[in-house]
């Protein structure tokens, strides 16, 4: 741990789901802009060892890293707006850190005394924050939950030590609140704010900045009064005002003074901000000219939390093609073979996302078909791939009763199933499984590289022979098919370098038909769309203005 490390705690008061993973990376995107390098950790107070295996109704998406972590899908925002790479150790559960200290205590390690929350909790905690603190100038870490939860006590507890162990002059603590406007009244009201911040000092903690979020801008008086309430300066008291888009995010905080308060509390010396390229950014997404509708066809449709990277790629899509996209959610469970092209009559492009369960899965295939049929942009990822495959295969090359071994144990036509021993590029060596290994362990997870073939959409999109993209996926195509849907028209346009795995699906004679088995939403950036949704955005404008 550098000596000269600074630390910044974010925590939310009030009510979940305020913004902390979205404040947490607009700083870090401020610091960035003043030549400082910078990490950002996720604390999250669940009992869950991982997300990876949590319904994405209750918690959201799960972010894969390159190294293959299945995280909470905040990483994604800060990987989104900073240049950081985020890894497992950027992401720790209270079930992770339990796990870690009762292993401990079952090897011996603590010889023999009695394991407590104070200080073996807590000081696991401390270790796992330094983990991610070699190297870079400041490290910001956001904690889950909301104050006066009952599960986030160990992680504010371990906080509020960790400025007496590094210095007082190197740590500080941000708290985003609500400050809600009560239109019977006519008048935003503090005391939520007040009551929260109170909550914090009462286990030993003072914030130093105030990040109030609200509808409207706060007014000198309003930000006088919190500051009194709540022992911080005034010019502490920051808005964090309700924006079209959270690309503005970094430059409303920067116009509230955030980075340079952050920059004087801390003792830094930076350069000035470098704020051009968001500040193009946002202009580009408040005139874009044109517009699509692209119609998500999945199972967790109705929470939008649940598909984050998938939509702000797809947005990011739009950016780069001077177009607005606008998804249409469509729950696969209610398409059939009457009603699907009243349903997808009006779109402009079709995708089918990951997922896992039978629920709903010949929907998800009906509009692969419709697509194919229709000549309408379709985009597949990881399952969507697989039913494009499935429908292919039943539909084009003869084979009726074609299916996953996922969906059917029994199908006579497997052309997807899960592969039994493959090479793996990581490990330079072949990787055995079967149906018993233990649900994690059969997966594909993390990064792999891919080879596309020559002439092909996919090589069009990125315009390279090489790529590498983040799998979380279990089932594979399945080779013993490759030549017969290839007779029919299937391309197979990108396969792993021992050619063992296909990697990416087209068709022929389509104007854009493309799956790819990985899942390319987790590398995409605002200011860097992905190749592959930027040629679908394209494909699906060029459609609509035909």
């Amino acid at each position: 741990m550098g000596n000269d490390t600074k630390y910044i705690f974010v925590t939310g008061g009030v009510l979940s789901s305020l913004g902390k993973g979205l404040a947490s990376a607009s700083i870090g995107a401020l610091l960035e802009s003043r030549g400082l390098s910078v990490t950002i950790q996720k604390l999250d107070p669940y009992i869950n060892v991982d997300p990876g295996t949590m319904n994405p109704f209750q918690h959201g998406e799960v972010f894969v890293t390159d190294d293959g972590s299945e995280t909470d899908l905040d990483l994604g925002h800060y990987e989104r707006f900073t240049s950081i790479k985020m890894g497992q150790d950027n992401n720790f559960t209270t079930g992770k850190i339990y796990y870690s200290v009762i292993s401990k205590e079952r090897r011996g390690d603590y010889l023999g005394g009695t394991v407590q929350v104070i200080p073996h909790i807590t000081d696991e905690i401390k270790n796992d924050i330094k983990l991610v603190s070699d190297s870079v100038d400041v490290v910001i870490v956001e904690i889950g939950g909301t104050i006066g939860d009952i599960e986030s006590l160990p992680f504010l507890e371990a906080i509020r030590q960790f400025k007496t162990d590094v210095g007082k002059e190197n740590v500080i603590y941000i708290h985003l609140t609500l400050v809600p406007y009560i239109a019977t009244a006519g008048e935003v009201k503090t005391k939520p704010t007040q009551h929260s911040v109170k909550e914090l000092r009462s286990i030993g903690i003072q914030p130093d900045i105030l990040l109030c979020r609200t509808d409207r801008f706060l007014s000198k008086e309003i930000k006088a009064k919190i500051a009194l309430f709540c022992n911080v300066g005034v010019d502490a008291v920051i808005t964090a005002l309700d924006v079209e888009s959270i690309y503005e995010v970094p430059l409303i905080f920067h116009n509230e003074g955030l980075d340079d308060k952050i920059i004087e509390l801390l003792n830094i010396w930076t350069r000035a901000p470098r704020l051009e390229a968001w500040k193009d950014l946002v202009k580009r997404i408040k005139s874009l000219k044109h517009s699509v509708k692209i119609a998500i066809v999945g199972k967790y449709t109705n929470l939008t939390e649940s598909y984050k990277s998938l939509n702000e790629a797809l947005y990011h899509g739009g950016f780069s093609n001077d177009c607005k996209v606008n998804l249409f959610f469509v729950d696969s469970e209610n398409i059939n073979a009457d009603n699907c092209k009243e349903v997808l009559s009006d779109v402009d492009g079709i995708l089918v996302p990951g997922g896992f369960g039978t629920r709903g899965i010949e929907g998800k295939i009906l509009a692969a078909q419709y697509a194919r049929v229709n000549k309408i942009p379709y985009f597949g990822i990881c399952l969507g791939m697989q039913l494009a495959v499935i429908e292919f295969a039943r539909n084009v090359a003869g084979m009726t009763s074609a299916h996953s071994s996922e969906f059917d144990e029994k199908t006579t036509f497997p052309v997807i199933y899960l592969m039994l021993s493959w090479y793996d590029e990581k490990t330079k060596a072949i990787q055995k499984r079967d149906i018993s290994s233990e649900k994690g362990g059969t997966m594909r997870l993390g990064t792999y590289p891919c080879i596309l073939e020559e002439g092909t959409l996919a090589h069009k999109a990125y315009g390279t022979y090489e790529i590498s993209e983040r799998h979380r996926h279990r089932y594979e195509f399945n080779n013993e098919f490759k030549e017969i849907l290839e007779e029919k028209g299937l391309i197979i346009s990108g396969t792993s370098p021992s050619k063992d795995l296909v990697e990416i699906v087209e068709i022929k004679e389509h104007p854009w038909f493309l799956g790819c088995q990985f899942h390319p939403e987790f590398k995409s950036r605002p200011m860097q769309t992905h190749p592959l949704f930027q040629s679908f955005i394209g494909a699906a404008l060029k459609k609509k203005l035909e």
